[in-house]
């Protein structure tokens, strides 16, 4: 392989994502990528305006080793395991077999998934590594209604090649607002009042609260929720500080928050907010330790995941008084036993997990989990997906045609492959006038990924399984990258695929360099071929292709076409490359149809004809 010009930055990946192992039936199609319907305000409102009938049914009491009650063959099959807004199970139905089955033991819920292609869950249902492996490779994609992903076994999904999808955007200014309430309700007593009130006793000296005007919040975890309530809390006449090590400071002076460390955040806050998920990095992160750096007198809001907080070491701290008080939404065990400590406490507030409990949050995040699960089924990749490339929305609006044109030109490139030595490099390059940090190439490699393994395996490769499934199977992959001169408006100019150290069907396909070469554009939206080898065509990607290597002479285009259209065969595009006139030339030619092998073998016959391969797209 030809080492990289100067103007050329070489990148080798080797992320680990894990092998699927269901067989396909056929090779699939490419994968279409679409702008998700929640970046689109006017469609999402549109829904959420749109009258809904049917309520949401009850469980279902159908047998578990049996398909649901009226399913239509021919559609997949969508598990909803746990309560979901009417608006998003009208969506599904309108495109799946709906089973709604609340409250299944994990036993049921083994038995039911080899019958389902999308699971559906909030935070209730643990889908762990048991389930992946009783789905027999059937489920393709896991939906979270919410934001939190932790109740989901996220490597075992890669392994078995699922796709796991949330919903993060419709419940946010829900989350943000119940951490406000929690926050103004524990300043000043407000459920221990009312308790106190109802029970006949008028104790307004005992429940003096406190100002919320010129005190410090610290908010730990400045993501969606945190900056949303980061601005209400300025509103409030609050001074805002965060801790984020991925947190923009530009987004966070925009707002007027100021991004200190974790240290300062601890020792100088008057109440601290959690809004980080549950990871091993975070899970039980405020223990004695952490609570022994705080201010004396501090108070704790946590509306985002329970085992962030050790709940021995804060009943340890309320007791000392360490921490005056906290407001708490979530617990390590939900729910909570009712001889909690934490929760009993008297100077705690507690809510059952009611931070995405609005009507309007529900319904949002019923259409977003319906939208992303039946795009995933559909084989595209929602913004949401957790295990897979992350692509911003707009990115993938503006990537759709070149992730079209990477998976074709990776099937192309296998097919021109000879022999049984199998394919071991690959490298990938991309010609922009963006510079590296401007061009996120993670969905591209993918699907070349995907392009160059499905035609010659029995394997289902996704977006989710494709780097691993190629290391599993030797394959190196590099990517590179030349930067242009010219208008960034563009960002690519060209795609080249090579496949190093093998022999191929069509030699023409050979570069000088000694490798399989395809290299190819987009105009128009649409995918072209542009190269093969060192020589130069330009066919649409469209159908299948004819590739033919001949001896440049008049009438060579009519001779191909006729023996096509003598049996039926309808060109739809053709272009011929050629070194000089009159020496060799390679013809591309783009077909509707597949000819017969008798077709192909007559155009084989044709005197100038040297060399021809034929490829499926």
């Amino acid at each position: 392989m030809a080492a990289p010009s100067p103007t050329t930055a070489a990148t080798t990946h080797h992320r680990a994502l894990l092998p699927s192992p269901r067989p396909r039936a056929a090779a699939a199609a490419p994968s279409a990528v679409r702008l998700p319907l929640r970046a689109q305000p006017h469609v999402q409102r549109a829904r959420l305006a749109a009258p809904v009938a049917a309520a949401a049914p009850a469980a279902s009491t159908a047998s578990p080793e049996s398909p649901a009650a009226g399913a239509v063959a021919g559609k997949p099959t969508v598990l909803v395991a746990e309560k979901l807004g009417a608006a998003g199970l009208a969506l599904l139905r309108e495109f799946a077999n709906v089973d709604c089955s609340y409250g299944l033991s994990p036993e049921d819920l083994r038995a039911k998934i080899s019958l389902c292609d999308a699971l559906i869950v909030r935070s209730g249902t643990k889908v762990g590594r048991d389930v992946f492996e009783a789905s027999g490779g059937r489920l393709r994609v896991v939906g979270r209604a919410g934001v939190g992903i932790d109740n989901v076994d996220l490597a075992a999904a890669t392994e078995h090649g699922c796709l796991v999808v949330n919903a993060p955007t419709a419940n946010t200014v829900a989350a943000a607002e119940h951490g406000i309430a929690l926050l103004t309700a524990m300043s000043r007593n407000i459920a221990q009042a009312d308790a106190s009130l109802k029970a006949g006793q008028w104790q307004r000296n005992k429940y003096v609260g406190v100002s919320l005007v010129g005190k410090t919040l610290a908010i730990l975890g400045f993501g969606k929720v945190g900056s949303e309530v980061a601005r209400r809390a300025k509103g409030l006449g609050m001074h805002v500080i965060a801790h984020d090590p991925y947190a923009s400071a530009d987004r966070a002076r925009a707002i007027g928050v100021e991004l200190v460390s974790m240290e300062e955040a601890m020792t100088t806050a008057d109440f601290i907010s959690l809004h980080m998920p549950l990871t091993p990095a975070t899970n039980k992160m405020l223990n004695d330790e952490a609570f022994a750096k705080m201010k004396k007198g501090v108070r704790i809001i946590n509306v985002a995941r329970g085992g962030v907080i050790d709940e021995e070491a804060l009943v340890r701290a309320l007791d000392s008084g360490i921490v005056a008080q906290a407001a708490l939404d979530v617990f390590t065990k939900e729910p909570p036993a009712p001889d909690n400590k934490l929760v009993l406490h008297e100077n705690v507030t507690v809510t059952p997990h009611l931070g995405a409990s609005t009507v309007e949050a529900q319904e949002g995040v019923a259409i977003e989990i319906a939208e992303a699960v039946i795009g995933a089924l559909k084989g595209e990749l929602a913004a949401s997906a957790v295990n897979a490339p992350m692509v911003p929305a707009e990115v993938l609006s503006e990537l759709a045609p070149f992730v079209v044109l990477a998976e074709k030109l990776g099937r192309l490139a296998v097919q021109l492959v000879a022999g049984g030595g199998g394919i071991k490099y690959v490298k990938v390059t991309y010609a922009s006038a963006r510079s590296p940090d401007d061009l996120d190439t993670r969905l591209l490699r993918a699907m070349i990924t995907k392009g160059l393994i499905e035609p010659i395996s029995s394997v289902f490769v996704n977006l989710v399984n494709a780097d691993f499934t190629a290391k599993q199977r030797g394959v190196r992959i590099t990517e590179e990258r030349i930067l242009l001169d010219g208008s960034p408006e563009t960002p690519i100019d060209y795609i080249q695929v090579q496949i190093a150290n093998v022999e191929s069907k069509f030699p023409s396909a050979i570069s000088e360099t000694g490798e399989i070469t395809v290299e190819g554009r987009v105009k128009d939206g649409v995918p072209h071929l542009t190269k093969v080898g060192a020589f130069q065509v330009d066919v649409s990607l469209e159908g299948s292709l004819i590739l033919c290597r001949q001896v440049d002479q008049p009438g060579m285009i009519g001779s191909v076409g006729s023996v096509l259209g003598e049996e039926n065969v309808n060109v739809s595009f053709m272009s011929v490359g050629r070194i000089a006139p009159r020496k060799h030339a390679v013809m591309a030619i783009g077909v509707d149809e597949e000819p017969s092998k008798g077709t192909l073998t007559k155009i084989g016959e044709i005197p100038a004809i040297e060399e021809f391969v034929f490829l499926k797209l």
